[in-house]
């Protein structure tokens, strides 16, 4: 019983850390202006084109996608999709607000170049980490799933990432042009670097960082 509470705690635990490295990615990303991660740039440019805040959008957005969700891989969802689609974006806001309103920080080129590194590594590690939680992952994380179950594992996981990823770019790059908004604030090298090799980032953290971990 006391193993099994134990193990229960560390899920928790890996859950817990794996979102907060994902709203940590979605706010340096943003920081960074050197464009947000793929995600983030669909909402960020649907967001702008209807008038809402972020973190209302991706809510929704996050809804959307849990009904398709439910009726393709369940399993998929858990205590950590229902955390991770409530406070993702609002963290992402309280990130962004506490460092540009608040702390006023002069965003420098290598302040910058250190958000971009941190987005990045915290992109892979956070889904890496509550994929290997196994307590349920956030909608859009079970896209790259979707696919690879839907072509009977013809396309593995971080191909169908980059895939899912390279094509909420393309929708979030329309969106933002029809409501006229700053692209540049929402693309650039980070979301490209994101769309291109978060899939096999988060592949490399969960076989060789999260699975490992789990299992001390």
């Amino acid at each position: 019983m006391k193993k099994e509470k134990d193990l229960f705690g560390r899920r928790c635990v890996m859950m817990l850390t794996g979102i907060l490295f994902i709203g940590i990615c979605v706010g340096s990303f943003r920081l960074s202006a050197f464009g947000v991660d793929a995600f983030s740039c669909m909402n960020l440019g649907i967001s702008g084109l209807l008038h809402m805040t972020f973190g209302t959008w991706q809510l929704i957005m996050n809804a959307l996608i849990l009904v398709v969700v439910f009726f393709t891989v369940r399993h998929c969802i858990g205590a950590g999709t229902i955390v991770n689609m409530i406070s993702v974006g609002y963290m992402a806001d309280f990130i962004c607000w506490i460092s540009q309103d608040v702390l006023a920080v002069d965003m420098t080129l290598p302040l910058r170049i250190f958000a971009l590194l941190l987005g990045s590594l915290s992109a892979g590690l956070g889904v890496a980490f509550y994929m290997a939680a196994d307590m349920g992952i956030a909608p859009y994380d079970s896209v790259a799933l979707i696919i690879e179950k839907g072509t009977r594992g013809r396309i593995r996981f971080q191909y169908a990432r980059v895939l899912s990823d390279v094509t909420v770019v393309v929708v979030g790059v329309i969106s933002c042009l029809l409501s006229g908004g700053d692209l540049w604030l929402i693309i650039g090298v980070g979301t490209i670097c994101n769309a291109l090799f978060n899939g096999p980032l988060i592949q490399f953290f969960r076989v060789h960082v999260a699975e490992p971990l789990m299992k001390l």
